[in-house]
């Protein structure tokens, strides 16, 4: 289960050590005494323009998530030592790889991608049928029973391909318990991370990929566009994330949104406190939806009625910082290069030093999951590439006073610069989306 950290910054923690989340639709977090999701018909008219994307939406399809598994076998073919297998489990990397999406279990299910020839899932025996439900080509399957060991398995298929030496690569996310039953049953090869292949695959977005992103980023845009112009006094945080939930409904997607007024953006994400919109206060909303698993994710700031001196300064600095950012990403430089230079400009116009109001790095790498390597973040010597895409969301925050983020999701472009995938940047405090 996928708990987003807008929704449980919004929430609070108390409700998940209360056991009141519960699943909902395709695993998306519902929250008991959370404000319900409204009605459509009593969404505000800003709203009425909202429309499914329909006949837009191009699902992967099987030769594609074919052509991952042959990028990583190519990847591992030529890694210095190879490697002669990539074990992954349920995850982003299994939804990448295979298009499954597998509910968190303490059953085993593993993918096994050898240097060459077919993958092999391992699946408990109970799941098989709905296993084979959720293939998008086959797949060989073995599986094991409640008192057999799944590792076994493993270890007899991996024997049979003639890997009794060299490097398995574990992807990081595997829970370790998952990780040492396959070392104990198959303890001669050598296990490492699988960062390097999973970055080599998932980093560099096919057109397909950035084709998704870009749906998603639009579709944000077009619920945000009827939020902001729907905002009044009294209104709540939850309320206004329940309306953004509902205006994605309304598209025939889900979406979740971190809301805060005024102080309460102080703090990146925020605080537990439901505050009620008043005249003068900023409001920052950050959020996101996903196309066939892809996201987007962005973040506009905007006040009710006029806004005070310093948060229109500060979203001026802000501003500027975005197009500084935008400007350093390109391919051949490193990864902090850009957090630097986006740093300098908050840092020159008096919001320094460091991290003091900039309180977070730059930006993450975005894809099926909305954060993922690599990250713009100051040290990061991984190089820019074609094809990268990354959020860009620089922020100033003064805890007690007020908060303000502008983030938008970029691309680097064929020709080396970076590009958006959002349809513009914020114009202004008062038209925070154009």
């Amino acid at each position: 289960m996928r708990i987003s950290r807008r929704k449980f910054v919004t929430t609070g923690a108390a409700a998940w050590a209360a056991g009141v989340i519960a699943p909902g639709a395709r695993g998306v977090a519902r929250v008991a005494g959370a404000a319900a999701v409204p009605d459509d018909t009593k969404l505000p008219p800003a709203f009425d323009s909202l429309r499914p994307l329909g006949d837009r939406i191009h699902p992967i399809t099987a030769d594609e998530y074919k052509a991952r598994i042959a990028r990583a076998q190519q990847l591992m073919t030529d890694a210095k030592p190879d490697y002669s297998a990539l074990y992954v489990v349920p995850g982003s990397s299994m939804v990448y790889f295979t298009g499954i999406h597998w509910w968190p279990s303490e059953r085993i299910l593993g993918l096994l991608i050898p240097q060459s020839g077919d993958p092999l899932l391992i699946s408990p025996a109970f799941e098989e049928g709905r296993l084979h439900e959720n293939l998008h080509w086959p797949i060989e399957i073995r599986v094991w029973q409640e008192d057999e060991s799944p590792y076994r398995i493993a270890a007899a298929w991996l024997k049979a391909k003639h890997v009794s030496s060299g490097r398995i690569a574990v992807e990081s996310g595997t829970p370790y318990a998952f990780f040492d039953g396959l070392r104990k049953a198959f303890p001669f090869p050598e296990y490492l991370s699988g960062d390097a292949i999973m970055l080599g695959c998932r980093a560099r977005k096919s057109a397909h990929e950035l084709e998704l992103m870009r749906l998603a980023c639009e579709a944000t845009f077009a619920v945000y566009k009827a939020t902001f112009a729907s905002l009044k006094e009294g209104i709540k945080q939850s309320e206004v994330s329940a309306m953004i939930a509902a205006g994605y409904q309304r598209m025939n997607l889900e979406g979740d949104s971190l809301v805060l007024f005024g102080p309460a953006a102080g703090f990146p994400h925020g605080t537990h406190v439901d505050r009620q919109l008043r005249e003068g206060d900023g409001v920052l909303i950050d959020g996101a939806t996903t196309i066939e698993g892809y996201h987007s994710d962005i973040t506009r700031t905007s006040s009710l009625g006029k806004p005070s001196d310093k948060l229109q300064r500060a979203f001026e600095v802000v501003r500027k910082t975005q197009d500084a950012a935008l400007a350093a990403a390109v391919a051949g430089k490193t990864c902090g290069s850009v957090d630097d230079a986006a740093r300098a400009v908050i840092t020159n116009a008096g919001f320094g030093p460091n991290y003091k109001y900039f309180a977070h790095r730059l930006g993450h790498g975005i894809g099926i999951d909305e954060h993922e390597q690599p990250y713009l973040v100051r040290g990061n010597r991984v190089i820019l590439e074609p094809s990268m895409t990354f959020s860009n969301e620089p922020g100033i925050y003064v805890p007690g006073e007020y908060g303000l983020r502008c983030e938008d999701d970029m691309a680097i472009s064929e020709s080396g610069e970076a590009k958006l995938l959002t349809p513009g940047f914020a114009q202004s405090l008062a038209v925070p989306i154009a």
